[in-house]
């Protein structure tokens, strides 16, 4: 199974789950708010076992020894760098990606910048940021699904209301969640200045800070989307694949926007099948995508 391997860049140390052998090919994997690596350890488990290295962060903010105080610390750009730096840390030069929520955002940047250095890409639930900036421009469901995003904006009142009755409103989102990653998502937030930081990566991207738009995807890209999700409608997603100049993938799940949890065994089939395609070694990977 996964361990916590720690990854020191400058002055953060990260916490990085890990599993199967360093010398295999990587896969890195990136979670979103409000979770942690923990979501991924069933799924690593699995390709491990296949012949893959797979690396999960507990990402600027959620690491306890990597969550520096200050808007300004999470950029999207110093958050894409934290991942590459990650990867060179472990002496690879390219490897697979998968990111799902605010690890599908900073994913898409990834691959755009540094499209040299990714194999595949994997998105779940998220589209790429150019759709979902054109959806919450022009098209009221995702307006109204979005809402969220403006009192995440506001200082410490979200913490406030968050925090109430031991994260409650959180715990509903993890209602699909077993005991011991309860446990663990718990363990991160209640830490003195872990949420802050999470809801940072909204106050440092959204509005205060004009990030350059990425342009056109030319890695192998697969998209994971719920029909059902609270957060995405059906616009920025249509509208997706007007960025994709490689080739793409688009898998429509009858699920919501915790895909892992919903929908386990139709997501760990599609990147099984998604990553075997674009392996140097995917002798085992291959015979179970098949």
């Amino acid at each position: 199974m996964s361990e916590i391997k720690k990854i020191r860049i400058d002055h953060l140390e990260f916490d990085c789950r890990v599993s199967g052998n360093e010398q295999d090919e990587l896969i890195i994997f990136l979670h979103g708010l409000p979770e942690t690596s923990f979501m991924w350890k069933t799924l690593m488990h699995k390709i491990s076992s296949l012949g893959f290295y797979c690396l999960a962060p507990d990402m600027r903010g959620y690491s306890e020894n990597a969550c520096p105080r200050g808007i300004k610390h999470y950029t999207i750009k110093k958050l894409s760098e934290d991942i590459i730096n990650i990867a060179n840390s472990v002496h690879k030069n390219t490897f697979h990606l998968i990111g799902h929520d605010w690890g599908a955002v900073i994913g898409w940047n990834i691959v755009y910048t540094h499209q040299e250095r990714i194999k595949s890409w994997t998105a779940l639930s998220v589209p790429h940021t150019r759709a979902f900036g054109k959806a919450i421009k022009l098209n009221k469901e995702q307006q109204i699904k979005s809402r969220y995003i403006k009192w995440f904006l506001l200082p410490v009142l979200p913490e406030i209301m968050l925090r109430k009755n031991d994260f409650q409103k959180f715990k509903r989102l993890w209602k699909r969640s077993n005991p011991e990653e309860l446990e663990n998502y718990l363990t991160v937030f209640k830490r003195k200045y872990a949420l802050t930081a999470a809801l940072n990566y909204y106050r440092a991207n959204i509005g205060r800070i004009k990030n350059k738009p990425i342009g056109n995807i030319n890695t192998p890209t697969l998209f994971i989307w719920g029909k059902h999700d609270m957060a995405i409608g059906s616009f920025a997603v249509e509208n997706n694949h007007k960025y994709m100049k490689g080739d793409y993938t688009f898998l429509a799940l009858d699920a919501g926007h915790w895909l892992i949890q919903e929908s386990y065994s139709e997501i760990e089939a599609a990147v099984i099948k998604h990553i075997s395609q674009y392996s140097s070694s995917p002798n085992d990977l291959k015979q179970n995508s098949s």
